[in-house]
């Protein structure tokens, strides 16, 4: 029953979406209408439109299973993607849609005047969507695992042919009706089942959440493995197995395990009584009260260093959404700057909005599911809350409906993804129009889904926190200061971009690839926003002052187009930056 209704929701919503791509055939001619929608979107459709494809996978599935995992302090990620919208409206949006350009590049290119910054701006941009669409990717291969049990790639597949061909048949004016509608199926998709849950089952016993006191199970629990895996146990624990634990099968049997490591496969299905310590699986640690209520983010199981961790979440989180091209791009669909701005306050509110269901999710889940430290499918916990809460129809739907949400979470983010990375290969590389755009779409999309069969293990929002940090590092410092000081250079900004943005990509592979797990180093190159964002942008300020004969000298001209008051503007003819 609830395969089915997840499956039919998940259809109705792809369906939607390649319908809408299919009218965008008939209304996208040119690369105007690709790229911005011929800049005729209005403030309200294009905030929910914004809003719709900003809240991705890391948002609809990412918070709620950091929450859940690491505590408390995993809110400062919904608290940065939303306030990095309030330093976008203050330095960037209005002064960015004056300027008049397609793509960041555009921007770098036509305030520089350099080709070679430009290029470099149109690399980095291809880098950051392709980063940020391997949590989508990865969200959609978890989503179809939890739900039907299928392997990961089936997912990252489906979701990579149906945004590609849809970002190639419609573009921009294609997609922001549908990215809009979809803003409001992911909120009713988050926060009905919210709702629900908490009105029907409630929080129950507080116990995990008390002084000192590791998740126990507050009721008598069975749970069914989905894989091969290995736990811990830390204290002496009864469990009754019903099949394979260390290689030996067990049918019905209470077994007493002492603290240590153990193995159990697919399928066998443990017991556990009223009181019982819940297991962890290998890698992931319950945390223990203290640490999990605490205000900051923790690194590891010994939560290394908070404070400065907290610190490098908030500087990525905050500004990095003004270097999302993604995101910047949609201010250019804006008809002018006060609609720049007035897009960007009804965001905030869209935004705040969503956000406080996720907490909710993650708390819930710590008080009635703290089964799934055992499972490992802590980002999967907004789609397994309502049929373990309430197993029956009325669980099965609303399963259906978190399913439909999680989808079009995927959809509508990687749509504006693959509009950035085609906009910027054809735009600006191959120099093409319609026909280049839908070729690099496709291909966009297949990169994307190759990366993504490598990022299995990770959250998904440490990936697009990562994606935040590098757009922090590189484009942050490139338009704050293009827009509000006069003597950057083309080479202070591209030395800027390469050492900030380079830093912190090497930061994040070294990461990943666990070269430092504890201490200092694991918040330095797990959380490397905070100091390469202020590298960034003192060598951007160095190497200018150094270089400031090579400061453009239409730069009062292009800094008084950007900061005019906009009813000066109106009946001038605006200069597209070349």
């Amino acid at each position: 029953m609830t395969e089915f209704a997840s499956v039919a929701a998940i259809a109705v919503v792809i369906l939607l979406t390649i319908a809408v791509g299919a009218r965008g055939i008939r209304i996208a001619r040119t690369p105007a209408d690709f790229m911005v929608a011929a800049r005729e979107v209005s403030p309200s459709v294009n905030a929910a439109a914004i809003s719709g494809e900003y809240l991705s996978a890391a948002s609809f599935l990412g918070i709620a299973g950091l929450i859940f995992a690491q505590g408390l302090g995993s809110l400062w990620y919904s608290v940065g993607y939303a306030a990095g919208y309030l330093v976008l409206l203050l330095l960037v949006a209005a002064p960015l849609r004056r300027f008049g350009a397609y793509t960041i590049p555009d921007f770098a290119g036509g305030r520089l005047h350099s080709t070679r910054l430009r290029l470099g701006s149109t690399i980095l941009v291809m880098l950051i969507g392709w980063f940020y669409l391997l949590p989508q990717m990865d969200g959609a291969g978890l989503t179809l695992q939890v739900i039907l049990g299928t392997p990961y790639w089936i997912g990252v597949v489906i979701l990579g042919v149906v945004v590609s061909g849809n970002i190639a048949m419609g573009g921009m004016k294609g997609v922001t009706f549908v990215q809009a509608f979809q803003y409001w199926l992911k909120i009713c998709a988050i926060g009905i089942p919210t709702i629900i849950l908490i009105i029907f089952v409630g929080h129950g016993s507080t116990l995990n959440l008390a002084p000192d006191h590791s998740p126990t199970f507050a009721r008598a629990t069975s749970v069914t493995i989905p894989e091969n895996l290995q736990f811990t146990v830390s204290r002496a624990t009864t469990v009754r197995i019903t099949g394979v634990l260390d290689g030996r099968p067990r049918r019905h049997r209470s077994t007493t395990l002492d603290p240590g490591s153990y193995s159990v496969n697919a399928g066998s299905e443990l017991t556990f009584a009223a009181g019982a310590q819940v297991p962890a699986r290998i890698g992931l640690v319950p945390r223990r009260a203290p640490m999990w209520n605490s205000p900051f983010v923790a690194v590891g199981s010994a939560g290394a260093h908070p404070l400065a961790a907290t610190y490098g979440l908030i500087v990525a989180t905050f500004f990095g959404a003004i270097g999302l091209p993604h995101i910047l791009v949609r201010f250019y669909t804006n008809r002018d700057g006060v609609a720049a701005r007035s897009t960007t306050l009804i965001v905030l509110v869209l935004l705040s909005l969503f956000y406080v269901f996720p907490a909710a999710l993650g708390v819930l889940g710590r008080l009635r599911a703290p089964q799934l430290y055992l499972t490992g499918s802590t980002d999967g916990i907004v789609l397994a809350l309502p049929t373990l809460l309430l197993p029956g129809a009325l669980g099965s739907a609303l399963a259906a409906l978190v399913a439909a949400g999680a989808f079009a979470a995927f959809l509508s983010t990687s749509s504006g993804l693959l509009v950035s990375v085609a906009g910027a290969m054809s735009h600006d590389i191959l120099k093409g129009g319609v026909r280049s755009f839908r070729w690099c779409a496709l291909a966009a999309g297949a990169v994307a889904v190759a990366a993504s069969l490598l990022v299995e293990s990770f959250s998904a929002s440490m990936l697009v926190g990562w994606a935040f940090a590098i757009a922090a590092s590189s484009f942050c410092p490139l338009l704050v200061l293009g827009i509000w000081w006069r003597d950057l250079t083309w080479r202070g900004a591209l030395a800027g971009v390469l050492i900030g943005g380079g830093g912190c990509c090497a930061a994040i592979l070294a990461s990943m690839a666990g070269l430092a797990r504890t201490g200092w180093a694991a918040v330095l190159l797990g959380y490397p926003a905070i100091w390469t964002v202020p590298t960034a942008f003192a060598v951007m300020i160095s190497v200018s002052i150094a270089t400031r004969h090579d400061r453009p000298a239409d730069v009062d001209q292009i800094l008084l187009r950007m900061h005019m008051p906009e009813a000066l503007l109106q009946g001038s003819q605006r200069r597209p930056a070349p």
